[in-house]
């Protein structure tokens, strides 16, 4: 089984905590095991969730667009973060998780 690594643009799922099932895409990586989340419409890009790596599991996908923008500076807007999960939501989750953004 294929390691998945915390990256800019990623996504994760929290697994503790009242936000527990809820999708987030990765805005940067700590150091000591922390990363920033926002889901563009309760966690804004302006004041992103500091979560622990323990605390959600990190999903092999990743947001191509948004994570070139994170990359080379671009400026990314919470509209773009939210279409982006809930693009990936109504895919359907790997394990038939909720298919709603919470």
């Amino acid at each position: 089984m294929k390691k998945t690594e915390a990256v800019p643009g990623g996504i994760a799922i929290s697994t503790q905590g009242r936000d527990e099932g809820r999708y987030y895409l990765i805005k940067e990586v700590l150091p000591g095991g922390y990363i920033l989340v926002c889901d563009g419409n309760y966690k804004k890009l302006a004041s992103p969730k500091k979560k622990s790596l323990k605390h959600v599991r990190l999903l092999p996908e990743k947001v191509e667009t948004i994570a070139e923008k994170f990359s080379c500076g671009g400026k990314v807007f919470d509209s773009e973060v939210y279409s982006a999960l809930k693009a990936f939501n109504a895919q359907g989750s790997p394990e038939g998780e909720s298919a709603d953004i919470k």
